[in-house]
């Protein structure tokens, strides 16, 4: 059969999206590789109604409302092709196994990979003491020592913010080194700046007690924010052809303000279609995308 419309991603943009059309009783399909980008992080915070909540038990929660819509079909898998059948649509969409299906419209919520500093001891701290949000994650960490682990030119910006939550320390990695008016608003904020590279996170990952610095010297760390680079996490707009444009950390997708891609038929939400990344900003876009997505069919 041909769906109304394919969905690719199941996290907070997807099941937006989803649940929009499935109230406007449109035959979807769901296809979700189930690795959100925030499955490091053992609770979910800044959500109405959600907050403290771990982020599986939302989005499973969300599942099991939308089982209830009979025009939607879920698909556990991976997307790893899609192409036009014909210019607007009808898309093909191929999985890893090999099972294929086709829809009039797609949408993309199909989010985004990050890539963190060479050093050792980030990785397995990611999403619990070493952190990219602090409306995320900085209230849980209030009052204990805060630093900023220099990795991008908006890493100081990142340092300006956090001595709401703690004391600060901007480590500049010896490349970051703030400009004259980035250190005079470091300087008003009460944030320290240390030139000396972190070489060594200490402590029983993933908790935190410290940084060990390239001269030997220890500096007690509680959390560690650190602004990753981004990549996109699936191949499929590429493939079709949607132009992207460069976000403060990373590529985005480039939609309007329906979120329809520059590919006809083709929609993105999510963190891989906004520059700013929350579960929230999510969710508001997917709803958009669902909305749009159904407008178009109507109007076509």
């Amino acid at each position: 059969m041909t769906y109304d419309a394919i969905i690719v991603g199941g996290s907070f943009a997807g099941l937006s999206a989803a649940l929009q059309l499935a109230r406007a009783r449109q035959r979807i399909l769901l296809i979700d590789a189930g690795l959100p980008r925030n499955r490091y992080a053992a609770h979910a915070h800044g959500i109405l109604a959600q907050d403290g909540r771990p982020p599986r038990d939302i989005l499973e929660q969300a599942r099991a409302q939308l089982a209830l819509y009979p025009t939607l079909t879920f698909l556990d898998g991976e997307a790893t092709k899609a192409s036009a059948v014909r210019d607007g649509g009808p898309f093909r969409v191929a999985l890893a196994d090999g099972r294929e299906a086709l829809g009039l419209r797609l949408i993309l919520a199909t989010g985004l990979r990050d890539e963190l500093p060479p050093l050792a001891g980030l990785q397995e701290r990611w999403g619990q003491t070493v952190l990219h949000c602090p409306y995320c994650h900085g209230y849980e960490n209030a009052g204990r020592p805060l630093g900023v682990l220099a990795a991008h030119p908006l890493s100081a910006h990142q340092a300006a913010l956090l001595p709401d939550w703690g004391p600060t320390t901007y480590f500049t990695q010896g490349e970051f080194e703030p400009d004259a008016e980035q250190a005079a608003l470091l300087a008003k904020r009460g944030v320290r700046i240390e030139r000396t590279p972190v070489v060594e996170l200490m402590g029983a990952a993933p908790a935190l007690d410290a940084v060990k610095l390239a001269d030997g010297r220890r500096m007690a760390v509680h959390a560690l924010f650190v602004a990753s680079r981004t990549h996109m996490a699936s191949p499929l707009a590429m493939q079709l052809g949607c132009a992207f444009d460069e976000g403060p950390l990373g590529p985005v997708i480039r939609v309007d303000a329906l979120k329809q891609t520059t590919v006809a038929g083709v929609f993105a939400a999510g963190d891989a279609a906004i520059p700013m990344s929350n579960a929230t900003l999510a969710s508001a876009s997917g709803v958009m995308a669902g909305v749009c997505a159904h407008r178009s069919l109507v109007m076509a």
